[in-house]
């Protein structure tokens, strides 16, 4: 009496079901469920993997017995789950490639060949050098294949392959708890993992039997025009070296600096401009270094009123678009700074070139009428948080009013 049937299940076969008959089933599955051949339906891909779990650990007596006993829980438990994933058993079951990779149009995984690490590096850009593009010389220490033993660590003939684990560098070992049998892998005591057996006077002096040593290497990385921020530049082929094995590539991911005078966003520029209330309000000149050592001479013409918070557009002063001719464009957000009381003077002649004052609600004849001064608000932070916070109800409760449009220009200078 088996305690679990879900594997039987999967395979479709009776826990009675002898070696052959769980074969068949397999491959019968396998055949129909393949990913390869059903790239329209993610669910047979869910049961390629159930129906090789279910083989890998039935077709092996030990595995089958303690999971008869015990179920999956006594599998994970130290009966011996985990094993090899679906697509290595079905390679090792069909054989691979040849006239059954035919079959699925040739969509099976390949191994290919095994490939040294990736070396990662962040390479941090100004804007100025992503305005204009630019060259950096960048140094890495990598691994390199050993030229005084060509990679074999020893003398010629000197390395062995370790005898107690066949050159895998590990070793499978066994160990009886209670009803259970526990199998496990462990580094190679005899090699220590390494799966060769050199003896120390026969060792490479220049890498000491390591097969590899570490080589600085300069590589010239191109920062093209109006590459963003996250791009990736690759180096083919010039990662680690390792014996057997193709050498690693080298990555460099485009970090962009905080700019002190501009912003960012995809190709456009944002600049925020400080003028006085008079060229806000009768016009004058600003002037802007742009990321190229250029001087941009803005005029601002008379009777062209700016508001404060007010958002202008310079077209195609932005950032150049990456791989393209076009470029982006560079929006001004205006701050006008008011004079302070000291610095007001003949205020009546404003009376003569201003628009006449607005119209005030007047009270009655017969109203009770008292008069105020305005106070500044203190510098607090309690009294400034109450001043915000009733400010933000008010515009809050008019936030109807506000034109179409006038939130997303307050976002995209931000």
């Amino acid at each position: 009496m088996v305690k679990d049937t879900k594997l039987y299940d999967f395979l479709g076969v009776p826990p009675t079901a002898s070696e052959s008959q769980l074969k068949s089933a397999y491959k019968k599955g396998a055949l129909k469920y393949h990913p390869d051949k059903n790239a329209d339906n993610p669910d047979a891909a869910e049961k390629f993997k159930e129906l090789s779990h279910a083989y890998e650990i039935l077709s092996d007596p030990q595995k089958r017995q303690v999971y008869d006993q015990f179920g999956e829980e006594g599998l994970e438990n130290g009966g011996g789950g985990g094993g090899m994933n679906a697509e290595d058993l079905f390679s090792q079951f069909f054989g691979g490639g040849g006239a059954f990779g035919g079959m699925f149009g040739g969509g099976m995984r390949e191994q290919g060949p095994k490939k040294a690490r990736t070396i990662h590096h962040v390479h941090k850009v100004n804007l100025e050098d992503i305005y204009r593009g630019k060259v950096s010389k960048l140094a890495l220490q990598k691994s390199v294949i050993c030229a005084g033993c060509d990679g074999r660590g020893g003398k010629e003939g000197a390395v062995k392959e370790c005898s107690g684990c066949n050159g895998s560098g590990m070793k499978t070992m066994m160990r009886q708890m209670g009803p259970m049998i526990q199998r496990f892998q462990t580094v190679c005591p005899d090699c220590n993992g390494e799966g060769e057996i050199i003896k120390d006077k026969d060792r490479c002096k220049k890498c000491n039997g390591k097969k590899t040593v570490v080589e600085r290497k300069v590589l010239h990385v191109h920062v093209d025009k109006g590459v963003r921020d996250g791009h990736k530049i690759e180096f083919r082929g010039e990662g680690d070296q390792m014996p057997g094995v193709l050498p690693g590539d080298v990555v460099f991911e485009i970090e962009q600096k905080p700019h002190p005078r501009f912003q960012r966003k995809n190709d456009d520029l944002f600049y925020q401009a400080e003028i006085d209330l008079l060229t806000a309000l009768a016009g004058g000149t600003i002037h802007i270094e742009h990321l190229d050592d250029r001087w941009l001479t803005v005029n601002i013409a008379p009777g062209d009123v700016i508001v404060p918070d007010a958002i202008k557009v310079i077209a195609g002063q932005g950032m150049p678009s990456f791989r393209h001719h076009d470029y982006g464009n560079l929006y001004i957000k205006f701050d006008v700074k008011f004079p302070e009381k000291d610095q007001l003077q003949n205020l009546e002649l404003l009376e003569q070139v201003l628009p006449p004052r607005m119209q005030q609600i007047q009270p009655p004849p017969d109203a009770m009428v008292e008069d105020f001064e305005l106070e500044g608000v203190d510098g607090s932070e309690g009294s400034q948080a109450r001043a915000h916070g009733a400010a933000g109800s008010a515009m809050d409760e008019d936030d109807e009013d506000v034109p179409p449009g006038a939130e997303r220009v307050q976002c995209a200078s931000q």
